[in-house]
């Protein structure tokens, strides 16, 4: 139900894109304590460990869950085992402004997977606000120089995130489409584990194809500063901003919370600045404003 927006509502919105922007940044400072694969496997591991005493009914033989294994198997793919592997990945050759910004376009995929894949039909008003965000995107992988768009050479991390954005899209679409029971679907603890027991199986596999494919003696710089940033990763962007957001869509409704997501790559210029020295740039503001616009635009009656 979509209930007038409160502070308490405003700020649940506001706390899942804070986190986002700090796993983006997190994962920017470890990508040399830990290859990016085994990151994403320990995060939801962790998250896992920490979600047990809440959603462990959902595991058992009886449960929902498992006539339908095939569905959150694919699920557990697309949203727990590639689209963060994907994003620290990104990592290791862009930055958390950037991954954060192409990561902003997602709507606009969303509206290219809908039609493509859904069936879902695209208004002129929101092809013109799809236009506008891909020209944000654009903005971002030319690093502010449109000439050199005719020579473009994005790094590997921007189109990583590009692909994970892409994936993120196709999930988002197959979660509409609801087919698991409401005993499952209601609970949110017991619809992550759903997901994050695949998820950790497709994570484990691919960490596995990274040290195996890996340099000869790959390793993992164990201490507190790893320590830390796997509390963090695990606790906040993975379940309180998972909660958060989740209970926010439900009191302001996906259309309006939809605009808060794209506070993501404010939140990492501001962390990037304070934590990385990596300062924002001005191509970086008119990126923004370019994918809001165009957000903006699509979202109007």
């Amino acid at each position: 139900m979509t209930q007038k927006m409160t502070i308490g509502t405003a700020a649940l919105l506001v706390t899942a894109p804070l986190m986002w922007a700090g796993n983006a940044v997190v994962g920017r400072m470890v990508n040399e304590m830990l290859p990016p694969m085994t990151l994403n496997f320990l995060r939801w591991l962790l998250a896992g460990l920490l979600l047990l005493p809440w959603a462990y009914g959902v595991l058992r033989p009886g449960s929902a869950l498992w006539p339908h294994w095939r569905r959150f198997a694919l699920l557990g793919l697309l949203g727990i085992g590639c689209y963060n592997a994907l994003l620290y990945l990104a990592l290791q050759t862009s930055t958390p402004i950037n991954v954060t910004l192409v990561g902003s376009s997602m709507p606009v995929w969303m509206l290219a997977i809908g039609a493509l894949f859904f069936g879902v039909a695209v208004t002129r008003q929101q092809l013109l606000g799809a236009l506008l965000s891909v020209a944000g995107v654009l903005l971002v992988l030319s690093r502010g120089e449109w000439q050199q768009l005719i020579a473009l050479r994005p790094v590997p991390g921007d189109l990583l995130m590009l692909l994970a954005t892409m994936g993120w899209s196709f999930y988002s679409w197959l979660l509409v489409r609801t087919r698991e029971p409401a005993s499952v679907r209601s609970d949110w603890a017991a619809f992550l584990m759903a997901q994050l027991i695949f998820g950790l199986g497709w994570s484990g596999l691919f960490s596995s194809v990274e040290w195996a494919l890996g340099p000869a003696h790959p390793h993992i710089q164990w201490g507190w500063p790893l320590a830390a940033a796997l509390a963090f990763i695990a606790t906040c962007p993975a379940l309180l901003a998972y909660r958060s957001w989740g209970i926010g869509v439900q009191r302001a409704g996906p259309a309006v919370a939809g605009f808060f997501t794209n506070l993501t790559p404010l939140f990492a210029a501001v962390l990037s600045a304070a934590f990385l020295g990596e300062m924002p740039r001005l191509y970086h503001a008119a990126a923004f404003v370019l994918i809001v616009g165009g957000i903006v635009v699509s979202a109007r009656r």
